[in-house]
């Protein structure tokens, strides 16, 4: 089996592209991409690098969308090896960045050399996002890259999000929706005094108890054939000066929404607002919208993706939408099917990242497949 893949996948890991930074990761890429005639736009945003690479004129467009920035390694002295020094062990290739998500990114410029030197001619137009802003904040990535081509009015047909999605092997799970991600900051407000002299005072913590306990039994929907229901949670809460004698003037508040397309943002927002308002509760609140939700039916992309998956590794993949938000989210709105499909999800973010190298070639050759069942077979 060729290991175009892997050595390609090594040269990434090898680069320390800790988030916003890519660190000549994309030029990698370029470099290969450039001789199949794809035509290159480097975009740059603020400090991250960002790439939209195209071959073809003409629909449909098929784009392959990740990132070359990884999170921070953690304490290097429990690693294995170097996370920045690729290393195979025990049939693994270990480093940051192996899982989530550079052998993915080097199986898309794999897959697409090999289908290029076989359909040289090919119908509709192939592409490539790739940014250095997906573990970071996520502001001048993937989304001031899809706000471009909005602008100029180019639009996707199909976009496939190399993520890391398989769960126990490779092929078993794509993910053709993710849940939406709200957030809000809540402060309640009291009435500081002495814990001595509660008649003086108003303590919000007790006051915001009932909402809160309301808050975290209300069930916002029943989700749908795809999506699990809607969870409210409360990540931070604090108040107090730390002394024991005082009663807090304010209680402060971190909460998140992950919420399926069953419930629309302003619906979320205004049962919050009634539960809080009925409770006489006097706050502030501010709300952060991540992504909302997105989801793609069973239609061409997952039918092409699931026939390649069935025909390298003889699995039928499952459909699931769980996990939590990706740059799917973005995307979805300039292209009406997306899916997610990469190596197995177990080790990413953690020590020792690492991947099955068994699994590297056949990942490039699902993509492969797919690219041909879109663009070939589809005609």
């Amino acid at each position: 089996m060729s290991k175009e893949t892997l050595t390609l996948a090594q040269a990434l890991i090898a680069r320390r592209s800790i988030t916003p930074t890519d660190n000549g990761c994309q030029e990698i890429l370029i470099n290969r991409l450039e001789k199949l005639g794809f035509n290159i736009e480097r975009m740059r945003f603020g400090e991250v690098d960002n790439l939209w690479a195209r071959r073809g004129n003409t629909a449909p467009v098929l784009c392959f969308a990740g990132h070359t920035d990884v999170v921070p390694t953690g304490p290097l002295e429990q690693w294995h090896s170097d996370p920045f020094i690729p290393t195979i062990h025990d049939g693994k290739l270990y480093g940051r960045g192996a899982a989530d998500m550079k052998t993915s990114l080097a199986a898309f410029v794999t897959a697409i050399e090999v289908f290029v030197a076989k359909h040289d001619n090919h119908n509709g137009s192939i592409a490539l996002l790739i940014t250095s802003d997906e573990e970071g904040p996520a502001v001048n990535g993937t989304v001031k890259v899809v706000e471009t081509l909005k602008a100029r009015n180019e639009r996707l047909d199909y976009c496939i999000v190399g993520e890391p999605t398989c769960t126990e092997q490779l092929g078993d799970t794509i993910k053709n929706g993710r849940r939406g991600s709200l957030s809000g900051n809540l402060a309640i407000k009291g009435i500081q005094g002495h814990i001595a002299y509660p008649h003086l005072a108003k303590n919000p913590i007790h006051l915001a108890a009932p909402a809160i306990a309301e808050l975290a039994q209300t069930g916002w929907d029943q989700g749908n054939e795809y999506f699990p229901p809607t969870t409210w949670h409360i990540s931070n809460i604090n108040g107090g000066t730390g002394a024991t004698n005082v009663i807090p003037g304010k209680v402060n508040l971190l909460f998140n929404f992950r919420f399926s397309t069953a419930s629309t943002v302003e619906s979320l927002q205004a049962r919050v607002h009634e539960i809080l308002d009925r409770h006489e509760l006097d706050y502030d609140l501010a709300w952060e919208l991540s992504g909302k939700p997105f989801l793609t039916p069973k239609a061409e992309l997952a039918n092409a993706m699931r026939d390649a998956i069935s025909a390298v590794t003889a699995i039928e993949p499952q459909l699931s939408t769980s996990g939590g938000t990706s740059d799917g989210r973005f995307i979805a709105d300039i292209c009406s099917q997306v899916v997610e499909f990469g190596p197995c999800n177990a080790t990413i973010h953690k020590l020792n990242e690492n991947v099955d190298i068994n699994e590297i070639e056949p990942l490039s050759e699902i993509y492969r497949l797919t690219i041909e069942n879109l663009l070939v077979k589809s005609v």
